[in-house]
């Protein structure tokens, strides 16, 4: 019994990094999946450039398009600009056709962790048929000493069926902790101390990184077997300089929980845990998604039928003219006092500079994009996002390149083996995917198994996985041509899942996004806190300077985002009127 718990613990660590794992990545390619693009989002007539808006939306990712849609339901006026030649920043979904078939995959994400934030919008946007969810049993695996290892999950049962599955089903808890190998016996019996019995307080004073935090409550073998790779298939981030606090805090904050449990003196984890799953019980029975809606467990790996660009080109198609493309903003400026203090926003366009004037602006560009643009209505602004960083030695948000990689390759041509846990053949890829602890001498950071997850992805005989290769600890990928980055890629997926005679990939992607995912490292929380305060010394508000690097790098953290900070320009316009 022992044993059950403390794994018990790390799951719940390793879930709640798994919800993060639709992690950004900046896409570059059109999308052929066909949308209502037309020359006149790019165009913009006299009238439109001289119109005054409610609000401006700068950044067309789904960040921004998603507050954009909202702001449209709100009966706004509202202009949405972005620099790319389509919605959906970091999504971005192909279909290949070639003589084996047709192949759809992703550019950036692969999938989200379903949330009523998601469900909402696409039944608002008349999409929500379209989504599909994967098989809640299929786990994500990691590769340790030689061998693949499947983490704990149960069998897609509801309530307590499912938590009964999760500790005594075939993949479950138990049979991880007596029979699985992947934590070696020492290693169980300190993260089972971590979990029920207690750990070391917090470092009075001082902000902890990922690697403190996990090896300080659950010892080493969980956060080098479990915890970093998920950290780096998530963030493509080093855990010894990323911020618990700021990069987890969810998980963070089970801590807390764990001591204001009377009994609990020495902070046992386990029962934080616990305590946390009850508390968010209690709060989807309080707010239980709409009838209307298609039905979706929390969290499950989700995506639609034609992939996750589906739903920024819907809102592109219900924004129609209010969604400008190819436009870069080149200066902000509050206009004059007898204007009422309309900002004005300049754009390069491919019809040459425009003009527009707003009551509001949201911004979602990333901080590597603004330079001074901002400085005019956000003095220090500039010079914030450039600051040294000494304890990271960085300067300011840092965002390290990372190649995704989409391979496929014939079925046949994996190794025939038959996987623990009656999974079966890992010819057919049971799993979410493979992780990669950094020990293990493989470069890429993880491969997902997108064509085991959602149907119609590839033709039957063929599989096809999307890897990530980079990051913060290895940065070279940024440098490396790409194939260079397709033949390393291809090295370690013959070490891991294929045979070596396997044959040259059918390369379907790749992209190299020279700055993909913002890093909240150590002082993340200071960075935000003074940009907070620079938006308060703004007179007059309504500017908000926001984005992944604010409210969360995952697909789920973005669309909520857009829905719950359009109350907030919403409530801002209100009490303007009124004054």
């Amino acid at each position: 019994m022992t044993m059950v718990k403390p794994i018990t613990t790390s799951l719940l660590l390793v879930s709640s990094l798994t919800i993060t794992t639709t992690l950004a990545f900046a896409p570059s390619i059109r999308t052929s999946i066909t949308t209502a693009t037309s020359s006149s989002l790019h165009a913009s007539s006299p009238s439109s450039a001289a119109a005054e808006y409610d609000c401006l939306v700068i950044g067309g990712g789904i960040s921004g398009s998603t507050l954009a849609h909202n702001l449209h339901n709100s009966d706004l006026n509202i202009l949405l600009t972005e620099s790319r030649d389509y919605l959906g920043g970091n999504v971005q979904s192909i279909t290949v056709n070639d003589d084996d078939g047709e192949f759809i995959y992703e550019k950036g994400p692969n999938s989200f962790a379903t949330q009523p934030s998601i469900v909402r919008i696409a039944h608002e946007l008349g999409i929500d048929n379209d989504l599909v969810f994967a098989n809640e049993s299929l786990p994500p695996w990691v590769n340790f000493n030689g061998k693949l290892h499947p983490l704990p999950k149960g069998q897609g049962g509801k309530g307590p069926k499912g938590q009964i599955e999760l500790v005594f089903g075939p993949n479950g808890v138990l049979k991880f902790g007596l029979v699985g190998d992947l934590l070696s016996w020492p290693g169980k019996i300190r993260a089972g101390i971590g979990a029920l019995i207690g750990h070391m307080p917090a470092p009075e004073g001082k902000e902890e990184t990922i690697q403190e935090w996990v090896i300080r409550i659950l010892g080493e073998d969980v956060f080098y077997r479990i915890i970093d790779p998920f950290v780096s298939g998530v963030y493509a981030g080093d855990p010894s300089t990323l911020s618990m606090k700021a990069a987890l805090p969810k998980i963070s904050r089970i801590e807390q929980y764990s001591y204001d449990i009377e009994w609990n003196k020495f902070g046992a984890i386990f029962y934080g845990g616990l305590a946390r799953q009850v508390e968010l019980t209690k709060e989807r029975k309080a707010d239980p998604p709409k009838p209307e809606w298609v039905d979706f467990e929390y969290g499950n790996p989700g995506s639609f039928r034609r992939g996750l660009s589906t739903l920024p080109n819907a809102i592109q198609k219900e924004l129609g003219e209010k969604v400008k493309l190819e436009w870069t903003l080149t200066k902000v400026e509050k206009k004059k006092d007898g204007d009422n203090g309309l900002y004005s926003a300049t754009f390069d366009t491919p019809n040459g500079s425009k003009t527009v004037t707003a009551k509001s602006i949201v911004s979602t560009m990333p901080t590597h994009a603004m330079g001074n643009i901002l400085e005019p209505v956000l003095p220090g602004s500039e010079e914030l996002f450039t600051k040294e960083r000494a304890i990271i030695n960085r300067e300011g948000i840092y965002y390290p390149p990372v190649a995704a990689v989409t391979l496929a390759y014939p079925k046949s041509t994996f190794k025939d083996m038959e996987l623990s846990n009656d999974f079966g053949n890992l010819q057919n890829l049971p799993g979410f995917g493979l992780l990669n602890p950094r020990s293990e001498g493989v470069r890429t950071l993880g491969t997902l198994w997108s064509s085991s997850l959602f149907p119609g992805r590839c033709p039957d005989n063929y599989n096809i996985l999307l890897n990530y290769i980079g990051g913060s600890r290895d940065p070279a990928i940024g440098s490396m041509s790409e194939e260079d980055i397709i033949a390393a890629v291809d090295v370690d997926l013959r070490k891991t899942l294929l045979q070596s005679n396997a044959p040259e990939p059918k390369v379907l992607g790749i992209r190299v996004w020279p700055n993909a995912i913002p890093q909240y490292e150590l002082g993340h929380f200071d960075i935000m806190e003074q940009l907070e305060s620079m938006e308060g010394k703004n007179e007059g508000g309504g500017l908000w300077v926001c984005g992944n690097y604010r409210t969360g790098v995952a697909f789920p953290d973005c669309v909520t985002f857009g829905y719950e900070h359009a109350k907030v320009v919403k409530e801002y316009l209100e009490s303007s009127k009124k004054s």
